[in-house]
């Protein structure tokens, strides 16, 4: 349009002057030099530190920051990348750009990373520069390492933590809930007792500090002690070895209890056999045959201390013959229940008699007509129970059904692996007598656990899954598994991630040297 009115437009240029070095053409800044003779010239890098050592526990995989404090930081990380720039000296008479790793072998003992700085130098120009710092990793061990090789045993506190009951259960869902939250991250050694496990720490506030996690995941009650160790009798001080018994309530998931008079008067005339179906930092409790449900906190429980009538070792499969819905369906603290009446025959006299048990059930909204229910049975139970012989006028129902059953569907999936798997803590065994009859007692708990993992999603939610990388579907799995039989969906399970060397990796410079962001 402008050509057209016959007009024209002046080009902007740039002007350019010469090179005082050099004498080539460049456009003007500052100080009239091309960027090579500035670089020639003037070194902004000069005084810095360039070249470091730095101190590695093996061990514990930690660095020594000046002069006693050591921190924990992985390879490639920003831990580890801040740490590293803190350690360079006059640092800070520049502006510090950008930072990163550059690849060096593992085996090399040697830390590499590149800094972009900028500096203002005559008459108000700012340059530029890029350098490598390089870093000696020796390695050396810190204070807790070193007395733990010199010494195993030499620990200052312990938590021996034990529950009473004839099954290991309970330890198995603690040992999951401590791996979340990494809660034995200070623990030099565990080791697996008949009744329990032991926990030694290398310092009194870490074993504190782990006995009050358990406390916030398991109703217990402890008690401390401390032993004497050497006494200086100059600077007057004292070590000592500390001591932390820890009892777990011996009350478990799908017990049946028989409440004492007190306690049962105390909750509203409860009960008195009521089934435990949760146990957190609290018990809670439900009437299977009214629904009537509460919970016990660790202080109300010890106050009044009780055991459980039966437990889960003794429960009895049944085969349920009718089912009648009694009331609607009601949800107790997330899990879903509905009153009925139920025929059941037990599957080991099925076919041989007639004996049928009309039984109440709160299992109402699971159980229909040809499924397998677990109960423990009471029409020929022989119990021995102090709190039961005080009621004199109570009459004990036939059956008590605790959950449905899928063991005969799981008979195809037997010697099948998992999609899924757990994580354990690693941990010496204690085997004082009997060691392989307690390792195929302890193998049986463990599945037991696992498929009540399956079967509950309640239990799981608060442990973390991983993926079996070794599992591969077959192609009539899909066929042969039945839809009825509990598994974990893939959507709850977590990858297990594992740092690997990075020898593939696409962004991968020209020079042969990969970068760590």
């Amino acid at each position: 349009m402008v050509e057209e009115q016959g007009m024209f437009n002046v080009k902007q240029t740039v002007g350019t002057v010469l090179c005082c070095k050099c004498g080539i053409l460049m456009q003007p800044n500052a100080v009239n030099m091309c960027a090579k003779c500035l670089k020639s010239e003037v070194d902004i890098t000069e005084g810095l530190q360039k070249h470091a050592t730095i101190i590695h526990c093996p061990e514990c995989d930690k660095y020594l920051h000046p002069p006693k404090t050591w921190l924990k930081a992985q390879l490639e990380s920003k831990e580890l990348l801040t740490f590293c720039v803190k350690r360079l000296k006059n640092l800070n008479k520049v502006r510090l750009i950008h930072a990163d790793f550059i690849w060096t072998e593992p085996h090399s003992k040697r830390i590499k990373v590149r800094l972009t700085i900028q500096k203002e130098i005559m008459n108000g120009a700012i340059i530029e520069q890029t350098f490598i710092a390089e870093y000696v990793v020796q390695d050396q061990m810190c204070d807790s390492c070193s007395r733990v090789q010199a010494n195993p045993d030499q620990w200052v506190a312990a938590v021996q933590l034990r529950q009473h009951v004839s099954h290991r259960r309970t330890f198995f869902y603690l040992e999951q809930l401590i791996l979340k939250h990494d809660a034995a991250a200070h623990c030099i050694r565990i080791t697996q007792m008949d009744s329990g496990i032991d926990f030694f720490f290398a310092n009194r506030s870490h074993a504190v500090k782990f006995l009050e996690f358990v406390g916030k995941v398991t109703p217990v009650r402890s008690r401390d002690d401390k032993q004497l160790v050497s006494h200086d009798v100059k600077s007057s001080t004292y070590n000592y070895k500390y001591t932390f018994s820890v009892d777990i309530a011996p009350i478990c998931r799908e017990d049946l209890i028989c409440l004492p008079p007190k306690v049962a008067i105390r909750l509203g005339n409860m009960g008195p056999l009521v089934i435990c179906t949760k146990v957190t930092n609290s018990i809670a409790l439900l009437d299977p045959l009214t629904l009537r449900h509460c919970f016990l906190d660790a202080d109300q429980y010890w106050r009044s201390s009780f055991k459980s009538l039966l437990s889960s070792r003794q429960l009895v499969e049944y085969i349920v013959l009718d089912v009648e819905p009694v009331s609607s369906g009601v949800t107790i603290g997330g899990s879903k229940y509905l009153l009925a009446d139920a025929q059941v025959a037990r599957v080991s006299d099925f076919g041989k008699n007639d004996l049928i048990f009309n039984v109440r059930t709160h299992l109402g909204h699971l159980l229909s007509a040809g499924d397998y229910a677990l109960g423990y049975n009471l029409y020929g139970a022989n119990s021995n129970d102090t709190e039961l012989d005080k009621y004199r006028d109570l009459i004990l129902p036939e059956v008590m059904l605790i959950k449905k059953s899928y063991e005969e569907k799981r008979q195809k999936k037997r010697g099948k692996p998992r999609s899924w798997k757990l994580k354990s803590l690693a941990m010496e065994v204690d085997d004082s007598g009997n060691g392989r009859d307690n390792e195929e007692k302890r193998n049986a708990e463990y599945e037991q656990f696992l498929r009540d993992l399956e079967e509950n999603p309640d239990l799981r939610f608060q442990i973390s899954l991983y993926q079996n990388k070794d599992y591969e579907p077959s192609e009539m799995a899909y066929v042969t598994d039945g839809d009825d039989v509990p598994s974990i969906p893939l959507d709850e399970l977590i990858a297990d991630l594992h740092i690997r060397d990075a020898e593939t990796r696409p962004d991968e410079s020209e020079d042969g040297d990969d970068m760590r962001d």
